[in-house]
Protein backbone atom coordinates (compact mmCIF):
# COMPACT_ATOMS: atom_id res chain seq x y z
CA UNK A 1 0.00 0.00 0.00
CA UNK A 2 1.46 3.45 -0.60
CA UNK A 3 0.99 6.44 0.76
CA UNK A 4 -1.76 7.91 -1.12
CA UNK A 5 -3.80 4.84 -1.01
CA UNK A 6 -7.06 4.81 0.69
CA UNK A 7 -7.42 2.67 4.02
CA UNK A 8 -10.88 1.93 3.42
CA UNK A 9 -11.65 1.26 -0.33
CA UNK A 10 -15.51 2.02 -1.35
CA UNK A 11 -16.67 0.53 -4.45
CA UNK A 12 -20.74 0.32 -5.39
CA UNK A 13 -20.72 -2.63 -8.09
CA UNK A 14 -23.34 -2.39 -10.23
CA UNK A 15 -25.60 -5.08 -10.30
CA UNK A 16 -26.11 -7.71 -13.82
CA UNK A 17 -30.12 -6.05 -13.70
CA UNK A 18 -28.59 -2.44 -13.68
CA UNK A 19 -31.10 -1.11 -11.54
CA UNK A 20 -28.84 -2.09 -7.93
CA UNK A 21 -25.26 -2.32 -6.43
CA UNK A 22 -23.54 -3.71 -3.94
CA UNK A 23 -21.58 -1.49 -1.36
CA UNK A 24 -18.32 -2.51 -1.37
CA UNK A 25 -16.27 -1.61 1.95
CA UNK A 26 -12.55 -2.92 1.98
CA UNK A 27 -10.40 -2.55 4.68
CA UNK A 28 -7.05 -1.67 2.66
CA UNK A 29 -3.80 -1.80 5.85
CA UNK A 30 -2.75 -5.67 5.08
CA UNK A 31 0.96 -4.88 6.29
CA UNK A 32 -0.88 -3.94 9.50
CA UNK A 33 -3.10 -7.11 9.24
CA UNK A 34 -5.93 -4.33 8.86
CA UNK A 35 -6.30 -2.94 12.23
CA UNK A 36 -8.71 -1.19 12.78
CA UNK A 37 -7.99 2.91 13.29
CA UNK A 38 -10.09 5.98 13.75
CA UNK A 39 -10.10 6.78 10.00
CA UNK A 40 -10.82 3.48 9.05
CA UNK A 41 -13.79 3.22 11.57
CA UNK A 42 -15.05 6.58 10.34
CA UNK A 43 -14.90 6.01 6.43
CA UNK A 44 -16.97 3.14 6.99
CA UNK A 45 -19.34 4.11 9.39
CA UNK A 46 -19.68 7.20 6.90
CA UNK A 47 -20.31 4.77 4.44
CA UNK A 48 -22.91 2.66 6.14
CA UNK A 49 -24.80 5.79 7.11
CA UNK A 50 -25.24 6.98 3.58
CA UNK A 51 -25.88 3.38 2.05
CA UNK A 52 -28.86 3.20 4.71
CA UNK A 53 -30.79 5.56 2.91
CA UNK A 54 -29.91 4.82 -0.73
CA UNK A 55 -33.20 2.11 -2.20
CA UNK A 56 -30.42 1.53 -4.92
CA UNK A 57 -27.97 -0.43 -2.50
CA UNK A 58 -29.66 -3.62 -1.95
CA UNK A 59 -26.56 -4.92 0.06
CA UNK A 60 -22.79 -4.27 1.71
CA UNK A 61 -19.98 -6.64 1.66
CA UNK A 62 -17.13 -5.65 4.17
CA UNK A 63 -13.95 -8.07 3.19
CA UNK A 64 -10.53 -6.56 3.47
CA UNK A 65 -6.67 -6.46 1.40
CA UNK A 66 -4.74 -9.39 1.99
CA UNK A 67 -5.03 -12.95 2.44
CA UNK A 68 -3.60 -13.35 6.05
CA UNK A 69 -6.19 -11.09 8.32
CA UNK A 70 -9.49 -9.74 7.69
CA UNK A 71 -8.54 -7.65 10.85
CA UNK A 72 -6.54 -8.38 13.47
CA UNK A 73 -7.77 -5.48 16.21
CA UNK A 74 -7.82 -2.16 16.68
CA UNK A 75 -5.10 0.41 16.65
CA UNK A 76 -3.56 0.10 20.08
CA UNK A 77 -0.56 1.50 19.62
CA UNK A 78 -2.25 4.85 19.15
CA UNK A 79 -4.25 4.49 22.48
CA UNK A 80 -0.68 3.64 23.72
CA UNK A 81 0.95 7.04 22.67
CA UNK A 82 -2.17 8.76 24.15
CA UNK A 83 -2.50 7.31 27.76
CA UNK A 84 1.18 8.07 27.60
CA UNK A 85 0.38 11.34 27.21
CA UNK A 86 -2.84 11.73 29.49
CA UNK A 87 -0.69 10.81 32.62
CA UNK A 88 -3.36 8.60 34.07
CA UNK A 89 -6.84 10.84 32.88
CA UNK A 90 -9.15 9.09 30.34
CA UNK A 91 -7.27 10.74 26.90
CA UNK A 92 -9.47 12.05 24.72
CA UNK A 93 -8.26 9.96 21.73
CA UNK A 94 -9.44 6.75 23.11
CA UNK A 95 -13.20 8.63 24.03
CA UNK A 96 -13.31 9.47 20.45
CA UNK A 97 -11.98 6.07 19.10
CA UNK A 98 -14.65 4.15 21.26
CA UNK A 99 -17.08 6.62 20.78
CA UNK A 100 -17.04 5.91 16.68
CA UNK A 101 -15.66 2.33 16.99
CA UNK A 102 -18.81 1.37 19.20
CA UNK A 103 -21.48 3.66 17.15
CA UNK A 104 -20.23 1.82 13.79
CA UNK A 105 -20.46 -2.30 15.32
CA UNK A 106 -23.90 -1.03 16.57
CA UNK A 107 -24.93 0.57 13.58
CA UNK A 108 -23.58 -2.87 11.71
CA UNK A 109 -25.91 -4.91 14.08
CA UNK A 110 -28.71 -3.21 13.34
CA UNK A 111 -28.49 -2.57 9.87
CA UNK A 112 -31.85 -2.68 7.83
CA UNK A 113 -29.90 -4.21 4.34
CA UNK A 114 -27.90 -7.53 4.61
CA UNK A 115 -24.26 -7.04 5.57
CA UNK A 116 -21.97 -10.01 4.50
CA UNK A 117 -18.61 -9.91 5.96
CA UNK A 118 -15.39 -11.78 4.86
CA UNK A 119 -14.11 -13.13 7.87
CA UNK A 120 -11.23 -15.26 6.38
CA UNK A 121 -7.86 -15.23 7.96
CA UNK A 122 -6.92 -13.62 11.52
CA UNK A 123 -10.65 -11.93 13.26
CA UNK A 124 -9.30 -10.47 16.50
CA UNK A 125 -10.56 -7.67 18.99
CA UNK A 126 -12.20 -5.24 16.52
CA UNK A 127 -12.17 -7.51 13.66
CA UNK A 128 -14.82 -8.99 15.92
CA UNK A 129 -16.81 -6.28 16.84
CA UNK A 130 -17.00 -5.77 12.71
CA UNK A 131 -18.28 -9.66 12.11
CA UNK A 132 -20.13 -10.12 15.19
CA UNK A 133 -23.10 -7.80 13.69
CA UNK A 134 -23.36 -8.88 10.52
CA UNK A 135 -26.28 -10.58 9.21
CA UNK A 136 -24.24 -12.46 7.26
CA UNK A 137 -21.02 -13.48 8.69
CA UNK A 138 -18.62 -15.88 6.57
CA UNK A 139 -15.60 -17.79 7.55
CA UNK A 140 -13.04 -19.66 6.06
CA UNK A 141 -11.00 -22.55 7.31
CA UNK A 142 -7.99 -19.90 7.16
CA UNK A 143 -10.21 -17.87 9.56
CA UNK A 144 -8.72 -17.37 13.42
CA UNK A 145 -10.98 -15.92 15.75
CA UNK A 146 -10.21 -14.49 19.40
CA UNK A 147 -10.86 -11.69 22.10
CA UNK A 148 -7.28 -11.93 23.29
CA UNK A 149 -7.38 -8.86 25.53
CA UNK A 150 -6.34 -10.73 28.73
CA UNK A 151 -2.89 -10.26 27.00
CA UNK A 152 -2.84 -6.60 27.09
CA UNK A 153 -4.66 -5.44 30.04
CA UNK A 154 -7.92 -4.97 28.58
CA UNK A 155 -10.75 -6.74 28.21
CA UNK A 156 -12.96 -8.24 25.16
CA UNK A 157 -15.35 -5.27 24.25
CA UNK A 158 -16.59 -4.36 20.38
CA UNK A 159 -19.77 -6.17 22.45
CA UNK A 160 -18.03 -9.11 24.05
CA UNK A 161 -20.46 -8.14 26.89
CA UNK A 162 -23.39 -8.81 24.60
CA UNK A 163 -22.65 -12.06 22.58
CA UNK A 164 -19.60 -13.85 25.26
CA UNK A 165 -22.57 -14.36 27.83
CA UNK A 166 -24.84 -15.36 25.01
CA UNK A 167 -22.64 -18.13 23.12
CA UNK A 168 -23.21 -21.98 24.56
CA UNK A 169 -22.84 -22.85 28.36
CA UNK A 170 -20.11 -21.23 29.37
CA UNK A 171 -17.76 -21.10 26.13
CA UNK A 172 -18.08 -17.48 26.20
CA UNK A 173 -16.54 -16.67 29.87
CA UNK A 174 -13.90 -19.41 29.18
CA UNK A 175 -13.25 -17.73 25.51
CA UNK A 176 -12.77 -14.45 27.20
CA UNK A 177 -10.63 -15.30 30.06
CA UNK A 178 -8.22 -17.38 27.87
CA UNK A 179 -8.23 -15.41 24.97
CA UNK A 180 -8.93 -19.40 22.80
CA UNK A 181 -8.60 -18.61 19.54
CA UNK A 182 -11.28 -20.34 17.28
CA UNK A 183 -11.30 -22.04 13.81
CA UNK A 184 -14.14 -22.18 11.19
CA UNK A 185 -16.06 -24.90 12.83
CA UNK A 186 -15.60 -23.27 16.36
CA UNK A 187 -17.29 -20.54 14.69
CA UNK A 188 -19.94 -21.82 13.41
CA UNK A 189 -20.96 -24.22 16.84
CA UNK A 190 -20.58 -20.64 19.18
CA UNK A 191 -22.94 -18.82 16.33
CA UNK A 192 -20.70 -16.23 15.43
CA UNK A 193 -20.35 -17.21 11.92
CA UNK A 194 -23.25 -18.11 9.67
CA UNK A 195 -21.69 -20.03 6.63
CA UNK A 196 -18.13 -22.06 5.72
CA UNK A 197 -17.04 -21.57 2.77
CA UNK A 198 -13.53 -22.16 0.99
CA UNK A 199 -10.70 -19.23 0.82
CA UNK A 200 -10.45 -19.32 -2.85
CA UNK A 201 -14.43 -17.86 -3.03
CA UNK A 202 -14.15 -14.23 -2.43
CA UNK A 203 -14.77 -13.04 -5.89
CA UNK A 204 -16.24 -15.91 -7.00
CA UNK A 205 -19.12 -14.34 -4.10
CA UNK A 206 -18.88 -11.05 -5.17
CA UNK A 207 -19.45 -12.42 -8.36
CA UNK A 208 -22.45 -13.92 -7.32
CA UNK A 209 -24.07 -11.29 -5.52
CA UNK A 210 -23.20 -8.85 -8.78
CA UNK A 211 -25.30 -11.61 -11.40
CA UNK A 212 -28.14 -12.27 -9.12
CA UNK A 213 -31.37 -10.69 -10.58
CA UNK A 214 -32.68 -8.23 -7.84
CA UNK A 215 -35.59 -6.70 -7.47
CA UNK A 216 -37.87 -5.06 -4.48
CA UNK A 217 -40.04 -7.52 -3.47
CA UNK A 218 -37.78 -10.47 -2.20
CA UNK A 219 -36.37 -10.92 1.36
CA UNK A 220 -32.78 -9.81 0.43
CA UNK A 221 -31.71 -11.48 3.34
CA UNK A 222 -32.64 -14.74 2.35
CA UNK A 223 -31.35 -14.00 -1.14
CA UNK A 224 -27.74 -13.41 0.19
CA UNK A 225 -28.15 -16.57 2.40
CA UNK A 226 -28.79 -18.79 -0.34
CA UNK A 227 -25.87 -17.01 -2.73
CA UNK A 228 -23.44 -18.08 0.14
CA UNK A 229 -24.85 -21.18 0.39
CA UNK A 230 -24.07 -21.94 -3.13
CA UNK A 231 -20.70 -21.04 -2.87
CA UNK A 232 -17.62 -23.97 -2.73
CA UNK A 233 -16.82 -25.54 0.79
CA UNK A 234 -13.52 -26.34 2.13
CA UNK A 235 -12.07 -29.28 1.46
CA UNK A 236 -11.45 -30.23 4.28
CA UNK A 237 -11.53 -27.96 7.78
CA UNK A 238 -9.84 -28.34 11.59
CA UNK A 239 -12.03 -30.34 13.60
CA UNK A 240 -13.49 -27.70 15.93
CA UNK A 241 -12.49 -27.77 19.69
CA UNK A 242 -15.07 -26.23 21.63
CA UNK A 243 -17.54 -28.71 20.64
CA UNK A 244 -15.74 -31.24 22.04
CA UNK A 245 -14.43 -29.55 24.90
CA UNK A 246 -17.78 -27.41 26.18
CA UNK A 247 -18.20 -30.43 29.30
CA UNK A 248 -15.10 -29.78 30.47
CA UNK A 249 -15.17 -25.40 29.79
CA UNK A 250 -19.03 -25.78 31.55
CA UNK A 251 -17.44 -27.38 34.62
CA UNK A 252 -13.74 -25.01 34.58
CA UNK A 253 -16.35 -22.25 34.41
CA UNK A 254 -19.06 -23.48 37.01
CA UNK A 255 -17.63 -21.17 39.72
CA UNK A 256 -19.96 -18.35 41.43
CA UNK A 257 -16.55 -16.07 41.59
CA UNK A 258 -13.89 -15.08 39.49
CA UNK A 259 -11.16 -16.73 41.28
CA UNK A 260 -13.08 -19.51 41.48
CA UNK A 261 -13.40 -20.13 37.85
CA UNK A 262 -9.55 -18.70 37.16
CA UNK A 263 -8.08 -21.44 39.65
CA UNK A 264 -10.05 -24.10 38.46
CA UNK A 265 -9.02 -23.16 34.67
CA UNK A 266 -5.09 -23.01 36.09
CA UNK A 267 -5.43 -25.99 38.43
CA UNK A 268 -6.98 -28.19 35.84
CA UNK A 269 -4.50 -31.07 33.90
CA UNK A 270 -4.85 -30.01 30.43
CA UNK A 271 -1.57 -31.35 29.16
CA UNK A 272 -3.14 -33.95 26.95
CA UNK A 273 -4.90 -31.14 24.60
CA UNK A 274 -2.71 -28.68 22.78
CA UNK A 275 -5.83 -26.44 22.42
CA UNK A 276 -6.64 -26.22 26.03
CA UNK A 277 -3.32 -26.22 27.25
CA UNK A 278 -2.46 -22.99 25.10
CA UNK A 279 -5.59 -21.16 26.30
CA UNK A 280 -4.43 -22.26 30.21
CA UNK A 281 -1.05 -20.58 29.66
CA UNK A 282 -2.52 -17.37 28.20
CA UNK A 283 -4.64 -17.27 31.26
CA UNK A 284 -1.79 -17.57 33.49
CA UNK A 285 0.35 -14.88 31.94
CA UNK A 286 -2.75 -12.66 31.87
CA UNK A 287 -4.07 -9.46 33.35
CA UNK A 288 -5.95 -10.19 36.94
CA UNK A 289 -7.80 -6.72 36.61
CA UNK A 290 -8.59 -8.26 33.13
CA UNK A 291 -10.01 -11.58 34.56
CA UNK A 292 -12.24 -9.50 36.99
CA UNK A 293 -13.38 -7.59 34.26
CA UNK A 294 -14.31 -10.33 32.07
CA UNK A 295 -16.04 -11.88 34.67
CA UNK A 296 -18.35 -9.05 35.69
CA UNK A 297 -18.79 -8.07 31.66
CA UNK A 298 -20.11 -11.37 30.99
CA UNK A 299 -22.37 -11.21 34.25
CA UNK A 300 -23.78 -7.96 33.53
CA UNK A 301 -24.58 -8.32 30.07
CA UNK A 302 -26.23 -11.60 30.06
CA UNK A 303 -29.32 -9.37 30.73
CA UNK A 304 -28.45 -5.94 29.49
CA UNK A 305 -29.30 -4.77 25.55
CA UNK A 306 -26.80 -4.52 23.19
CA UNK A 307 -27.39 -0.65 23.22
CA UNK A 308 -26.36 -0.68 27.20
CA UNK A 309 -23.94 -3.20 26.73
CA UNK A 310 -21.96 -0.65 24.48
CA UNK A 311 -22.42 2.34 26.86
CA UNK A 312 -21.06 -0.06 29.94
CA UNK A 313 -18.09 -0.71 27.28
CA UNK A 314 -17.66 3.01 26.74
CA UNK A 315 -17.30 3.14 30.51
CA UNK A 316 -14.98 0.24 30.88
CA UNK A 317 -12.19 1.40 27.99
CA UNK A 318 -11.91 4.84 29.27
CA UNK A 319 -11.36 3.53 32.67
CA UNK A 320 -9.12 1.07 31.15
CA UNK A 321 -7.27 4.27 29.58
CA UNK A 322 -6.64 5.81 32.87
CA UNK A 323 -5.56 2.85 34.59
CA UNK A 324 -2.33 1.95 33.73
CA UNK A 325 -2.85 -1.91 33.40
CA UNK A 326 -3.63 -0.98 29.53
CA UNK A 327 -1.07 0.81 28.92
CA UNK A 328 1.54 -1.70 30.54
CA UNK A 329 0.38 -4.45 28.74
CA UNK A 330 0.51 -2.91 25.05
CA UNK A 331 3.63 -1.90 26.37
CA UNK A 332 4.82 -5.21 26.84
CA UNK A 333 3.19 -7.15 23.73
CA UNK A 334 3.49 -3.94 21.01
CA UNK A 335 6.15 -1.19 22.31
CA UNK A 336 8.97 -2.85 24.36
CA UNK A 337 8.08 -6.60 22.87
CA UNK A 338 9.59 -7.92 26.32
CA UNK A 339 6.70 -10.14 26.92
CA UNK A 340 6.71 -9.20 30.44
CA UNK A 341 4.08 -6.88 31.70
CA UNK A 342 4.92 -6.00 35.24
CA UNK A 343 0.76 -6.32 36.30
CA UNK A 344 -0.69 -4.40 38.77
CA UNK A 345 -1.52 -7.18 41.06
CA UNK A 346 0.33 -10.86 41.10
CA UNK A 347 -3.23 -13.12 41.28
CA UNK A 348 -6.87 -12.69 40.56
CA UNK A 349 -7.20 -13.20 44.46
CA UNK A 350 -5.10 -9.40 45.27
CA UNK A 351 -7.30 -7.43 43.24
CA UNK A 352 -9.61 -4.97 45.41
CA UNK A 353 -13.25 -5.11 44.25
CA UNK A 354 -13.25 -1.88 44.47
CA UNK A 355 -10.92 -1.04 42.03
CA UNK A 356 -13.39 -3.33 39.90
CA UNK A 357 -16.43 -1.71 40.64
CA UNK A 358 -14.22 1.58 39.34
CA UNK A 359 -14.24 0.64 36.11
CA UNK A 360 -18.55 0.11 35.79
CA UNK A 361 -18.32 3.78 36.88
CA UNK A 362 -19.17 6.35 34.33
CA UNK A 363 -17.01 9.46 33.66
CA UNK A 364 -20.38 11.13 32.12
CA UNK A 365 -23.47 11.62 32.99
CA UNK A 366 -26.31 10.08 30.96
CA UNK A 367 -27.07 13.30 28.89
CA UNK A 368 -23.60 13.51 27.92
CA UNK A 369 -22.15 9.85 27.48
CA UNK A 370 -20.90 9.97 24.12
CA UNK A 371 -23.35 6.72 23.25
CA UNK A 372 -26.42 8.57 24.46
CA UNK A 373 -27.53 8.67 21.10
CA UNK A 374 -28.08 4.14 20.74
Amino acid sequence: MSVTDPVIKKEELKTACGAYSIGCLTLNKPKALNALDLEMARLLLAALTDWATRDDVIAVIIDSEGEKAFCAGGDIVSMYNAMREAHGAIPTFLEDFFKTEYTLDYTIHNYAKPIIVWGSGIVMGGGMGLLCGASHRVVTETSRLAMPEITIGLYPDVGGSYFLPRLPGKSGLFLGLTGGQMNGQDAKFVGLADVIVDSSQHQAMKQALVNYCWDSQTNHGECVTSILEGLSKPESLSKGNVEPNLPLINKLCNGITVEQVVNAILAADLSKDKWLSRAQATLAKGSPITMHLVFEQCTRGADMTLAACFKMEADMSCRCGESGEFEEGVRALLIDKDMSPKWKYAKVEDVPQDVISHFFTSPWTEQTHPLAHL
